[in-house]
């Protein structure tokens, strides 16, 4: 590019207050004599320079009113010639260029301030490489080709845009972009380092612009390749993108979906999404929660609140769906259906001789031989501790039924070789038949079990099909009930009390209160004889009363830092008055609310209803703690423990047995834990037995420990002893801290 040379004129001289000056008028040339126009008079001339003057005045106008104009803009503005000389500039330029604003005179070089600015230290870009920058800045100028940005010393950015006029001259645009660049900066910086893996892609093809590091890392994939691939690249199955009819700049909920990583492994994802500009572009930011860990966690809790945890066959809720399922097909034809419940004989006996370690073993070992008995369509399920059931469609005749009894009791009396041992063990059954003997789940089931205990009582190994004069049992039960109900008339049932500990501590935090029947006649009734009694009639509103206002009364002597935990009963919450209930027992007893843990099954838990959940949330206003009591037995998932914020979680004493040795126990109450530590509720071990599980569920983290390994459920005349043996203990401990 030839170089301009300076000019050697004067400069014109500037008008006031205006920044650019005019270029002096050429004057006309003069005409030969012999063409010179005869002015008729002064007057002529007079009004000649007149115009010329209006002209020039308007002319000046019009220049203030330009200057004015561009001088409210926002941005910088300048003009130049075809020489690169300043014409005309605004406010806003030179404030953009305040170091500089001194060089501005019309009629100045361009590149000769650029020059001065340059040794300055204006642009701190230029630094070491002087003469390269000016020449680079110098083409830009004669040769613009779009916009590109400018640093100054004093840290701010310049956006600069300039097009040539149709003269060959220059309009120049700048912009402080500073604000912006900053924003970008802090958006970069906490896009990079941030943990969570983020990804920004083009809204309208879902191109990937950008990933930070631990999405790279998270995907195994380097941000070359990234840069190669768009978000449907990394969905697991072809479907919309996650932002998909979404509206502009609206930050979204998070969306599930599932992504592959570049080694093909499937990962389960939360992604919220929110649009922005990204290098001046529409895109969408994805913020990626790996939630893979916890669905296969969800999942298996899913699976737990429908299968038993120990042999993964359906508990009893499952075998009810699939026996109604099974019941609708019987219907439409002509088929029969037998209902077989199968109880071990003295399998307790095997745990008490070789261990609940041999006593899982063997019910999943007996598990295993019933299914591979059973047809595919079969059905096999456990019922409780050492029963199971079989439901068989399809049969013709009973003697069907007696038949498949007799596979399965010789399948299950084979020897089962067992760590080291040879453990036989044989069976009985109980069997009712549908439609004959019933055509619902729930009384077949009952049926087959009023069978079983025949069958169990006269000739044990064998099976019994169901009478319809098989009622001893049930007058066996009437005699109980009103023997029950006179019981709680007299409050002759008691509770007795068993300690909750502190892992970390060994310290007593509270007793659960657990009824107990102290019969005239027939000594100490276990609970599992009067309860399901108590519960089939209703009584268990009436006992529930009654373990309340007694263990309160009792709780109400005990130190102040130690609670009472009392069960409550679905059939309690029905009845509609457990508030009122417990605000009455408090008030009596002088009980402090806080003082008081109200234990909950996960089944009341199920029913949702907003009287219950009404109830609970007052009892919990009051301070009143509210626990779930034997989670993972029943109807146990995340979205139960979302319906409520409980308190406390109490691990049914079936994960707890043999713990240290069971590892599919150690991962599900590793998972329990994890889950209570998440949610800030104390998580609670039922049966402790064994120093084994006790060092197990210390190590896992858990909270607090029940069991016989601490102390059996004591009266409490017992109990206040044992508080005061314990406060003399931590007395004593005191002492010796001070001596």
């Amino acid at each position: 590019m030839r170089p301009v040379r300076p000019s050697k004129r004067k400069k014109p001289m500037r008008v006031p207050k205006v920044r650019a000056a005019f270029r002096p008028t050429k004057p006309r040339p003069r005409l030969p004599a012999s063409q010179t126009p005869l002015l008729s008079n002064a007057d002529e001339i007079t009004r000649t320079r007149a115009e010329a003057a209006t002209a020039i005045a308007e002319a000046q106008k019009a220049h203030e009113r330009l200057v004015e104009a561009i001088d409210i803009l926002p941005q910088g503005i300048v003009f130049l010639d075809s020489e690169g000389r300043y014409i005309l500039w605004n406010k806003k330029y030179a404030e953009i260029y305040n170091r500089s604003s001194d060089q501005f005179v019309s009629g100045a070089r361009l590149q000769d301030t650029i020059r001065i600015g340059v040794a300055r230290g204006d642009y701190p870009e230029a630094i070491g490489r002087e003469e390269e920058w000016i020449a680079e800045r110098l083409a830009k100028l004669f040769h613009p080709s779009g916009s590109h940005e400018q640093k100054l010393s004093d840290g701010r950015v310049i956006l600069i845009e300039e097009r040539l006029t149709d003269d060959g001259g220059l309009i120049g645009l700048r912009v402080d972009i500073t604000a912006r660049k900053q924003r970008e900066e802090s958006f970069r910086l906490l896009f990079d380092s941030n943990p969570v893996p983020m990804i920004v892609c083009a809204l309208d093809d879902g191109k990937i612009l950008g990933v930070n590091d631990a999405a790279a890392g998270h995907y195994g994939y380097s941000r070359a390749e990234f840069k190669q691939l768009s978000i449907r690249s990394l969905q697991a199955f072809d479907s919309e993108p996650p932002w998909a009819d979404e509206r502009e700049s609206e930050e979204q909920a998070a969306r599930t979906w599932k992504h592959v990583r570049a080694d093909g492994t499937l990962i389960d994802l939360a992604i919220y999404s929110r649009h922005l500009a990204y290098e001046e572009k529409p895109a969408v930011l994805l913020a990626l929660m790996d939630i893979t860990e916890r669905k296969r966690a969800e999942a298996r809790l899913a699976f737990l609140a429908q299968h038993d945890a120990l042999t993964g066959l359906p508990n009893r809720n499952l075998l009810r769906q699939q026996m109604d399922e099974m019941l609708v097909h019987m219907r439409r034809g002509s088929d029969k259906m037998a209902v077989l419940v199968l109880g071990l004989d003295n399998f307790k006996s095997i745990n008490d001789t070789l261990g609940h370690g041999v006593g899982d073993k063997l019910l999943r070992g007996v598990a295993k031989r019933l299914r591979s008995v059973l047809r595919e369509e079969d059905i096999v399920a456990r019922l409780d501790s050492d029963e199971f059931a079989v439901v068989q469609g399809g049969l013709a005749r009973p003697e069907d039924a007696a038949q498949l009894c007799r596979r399965l009791l010789q399948a299950i009396a084979d020897p089962y070789q067992l760590d080291g041992h040879s453990v036989v063990i044989g069976a009985t059954i109980g069997i009712t038949m549908a439609p004959i003997d019933g055509d619902d789940a729930e009384k077949l089931l009952k049926n087959a079990d009023m069978a079983l205990s025949r069958a169990k009582t006269e000739t044990r190994g064998t099976f019994s099909f169901f009478e319809a004069g098989m009622d001893a049992r049930a007058q066996r039960r009437r005699r109980m009930e009103i023997e029950l109900r006179d019981a709680i008339r007299r409050e002759a049932l008691q509770p007795y009390y068993q300690p909750l500990i502190d892992l970390s501590t060994g310290r007593i935090t509270g007793f659960e209160a657990l009824v107990r029947w102290p019969h005239p006649e027939r000594g100490m009734i276990p609970p599992s004889e009067f309860i399901p009694i108590a519960e089939e009639t209703g009584l268990i509103s009436a006992l529930g009363r009654l373990m309340l206002r007694q263990a309160c009364h009792d709780a109400a002597a005990w130190p102040d830092d130690v609670r009472v935990a009392v069960n409550l009963s679905p059939l309690q919450f029905r009845v509609g008055n457990v508030l009122s209930q417990v605000m009455d027992v408090l008030k009596q007893s002088g009980l402090p609310p806080t003082r008081l843990e109200l234990e909950i099954t996960e089944t009341l838990v199920l029913e949702k209803s907003g009287q219950v959940l009404a109830t609970l949330h007052a009892l919990r206003a009051l301070g009143v703690r509210i626990s779930m009591d034997d989670f993972g037995t029943g109807y146990s998932s995340l979205s139960y423990l979302r319906s409520f914020p409980f308190d406390k979680i109490k691990i049914d004493q079936s994960f707890i047995r043999d713990l240290a040795a069971n590892r599919e126990a150690q991962a599900i109450v590793r998972s329990i834990v994890s889950l209570g530590r998440g949610l800030g509720v104390i998580i609670t071990a039922e049966g402790v037995e064994t120093e084994a599980e006790l060092r197990c569920l210390r190590g896992e983290g858990c909270h607090e420990g029940q069991g016989y390994l601490f102390s059996r459920p004591r009266p409490n005349a017992e109990i206040v002893a044992l508080l005061n043996a314990q406060c003399g203990a931590d007395a004593a401990d005191r002492g010796a801290r001070v001596a």
